[in-house]
């Protein structure tokens, strides 16, 4: 699996352009780490810890990342934790809520499906799904204890900061012991497959370096880690969050319309961070959309750019293709027609939708969708012109909208001016699909 947006031969080396997309927070050695990465291909692995049923945006750094290893060359392990989700790396508030085993096996499978498109399953350098279930389901308590916990001091696990931050509160032998698992990940992948690197978000050092030690104290290796920084907000808010929630990588839990409109809407002063993060595209084309954005923020070329390339990858060109009639077609440039009911209904979600049994006259429905706070007002923006059904322009306060009017038997999308719109589902019996 090769890329031609790689750096070029005798410019950056790929370490040297990781760093420029600033993807190299911390590392165990960055000499070694250079020639590693810079070398002949290279055994990687990355974990994903199943507590939830879908992977996230926030999770997309090490997703993006991974890809990008296995491009320059180097061999992927995607480690999907069924034994380290059900016990949880420790919260700084307070203790996780355990999973119940058969919960977690099934969280296992959908994030391993989720984790298909990034990377290839052929080749030399194909990726190789793991599961540390395999190897920690059958380790009984005893051998736990005596091949694995007596290589790590206790004063040495205290220190590490979310424990100490827990002490005070209480924190369970469980969660404190999960930091051995996660070390015995690293020196079971080293044995079993050749794993000579692991990489995590920049909060998951402490367990990243105990693995690094705890390979050698087995006389294993050399191994290195790196990882990389904490995606973050330039307003101090949350990455990945929104007001409803989460934003995830399965379509049923977040459309791709939403998806893709997260993407749309990033902060000027973060896209070009983004960019650098996430973007497979050369560092010329960055560095221009960088440039536009300075020049002409209005044009969001940056945002579409990665809202495009972002939502292709998760979701496949066809769902992207969707997404984007959709964000036409709701502003009067495009056929809504041609749009399916899930895009369609996903679109209008984001807008606004209000569910009513039976359709009243137009005015009443752009009173009843919230484009207009009175029916004055919206009497008053028919006679200007300003209001549209279906992107088509209403001309009578009175008009009366029928079910022939309806997309896919039961949607309305209505639009104040050029860029205020709502939707509107009829909610009977009759409607389908």
């Amino acid at each position: 699996m090769t890329d031609s947006n790689l750096p070029p031969a005798g410019r950056d080396s790929f370490t040297d352009d990781l760093r420029w997309r600033g993807l190299i927070q911390d590392s165990t050695d960055p000499d070694e780490l250079r020639a590693l990465l810079d070398g002949p291909a290279a055994v990687f692995y990355v974990g994903f810890d199943p507590t939830a049923p879908s992977l996230h945006v926030g999770h997309l750094m090490q997703v993006a990342t991974a890809r990008r290893l296995q491009l320059a060359g180097h061999r992927p392990l995607l480690l999907v934790g069924g034994a380290t989700g059900q016990i949880g790396d420790p919260k700084e508030s307070a203790e996780r809520t355990l999973n119940p085993p058969e919960v977690v096996a099934g969280w296992v499978q959908r994030i391993r499906d989720q984790l298909a498109p990034f990377v290839s399953y052929t080749g030399d350098n194909a990726a190789l799904l793991v599961n540390n279930l395999e190897w920690t389901g059958e380790m009984s308590v005893v051998e736990f204890l005596r091949d694995v916990g007596k290589h790590f001091p206790v004063n040495k696990m205290l220190a590490r900061e979310v424990v100490r931050a827990r002490l005070e509160s209480g924190i369970s032998f469980t969660e404190f012991s999960y930091q051995l698992l996660q070390a015995n990940d690293f020196f079971e992948l080293h044995r079993r497959h050749g794993c000579q690197l692991q990489f995590g978000g920049s909060d998951q050092w402490g367990n990243i370096t105990a693995g690094v030690d705890y390979v050698r104290r087995r006389g294993a290796g050399p191994v290195q880690a790196f990882t990389t920084p904490l995606v973050t907000k330039s307003d101090g808010s949350k990455f990945g969050k929104t007001e409803g929630g989460a934003i995830w990588l399965d379509p049923e839990m977040t459309s791709p319309y939403a998806f893709y409109q997260f993407w749309i809407n990033v902060d000027d002063r973060d896209v070009g961070r983004y960019l650098r993060y996430f973007s497979f595209r050369s560092r010329e084309e960055l560095e221009a959309l960088e440039k536009e954005t300075a020049e002409r923020p209005a044009s969001r070329a940056a945002q579409r750019a990665l809202a495009e390339e972002l939502t292709t990858l998760v979701h496949g060109e066809r769902e992207m293709a969707q997404v984007v009639a959709a964000s036409q077609a709701l502003f009067g440039r495009g056929s809504l027609a041609d749009l399916s009911a899930a895009t369609l209904r996903a679109a209008l979600t984001e807008a606004g939708l209000v569910r009513l049994d039976k359709l009243p006259e137009a005015a009443a429905l752009l009173k009843e969708s919230g484009l207009v706070p009175s029916m004055k007002e919206a009497r008053r923006v028919i006679a200007e012109g300003g209001a549209y059904v279906n992107n088509v322009r209403v001309t009578e306060a009175d008009a009366v909208i029928g079910a022939d009017d309806l997309l896919h038997g039961r949607y309305l999308v209505l639009r104040r001016g050029k860029r205020s719109f709502a939707g509107v589902e009829l909610d009977v019996p009759a409607a389908v699909e």
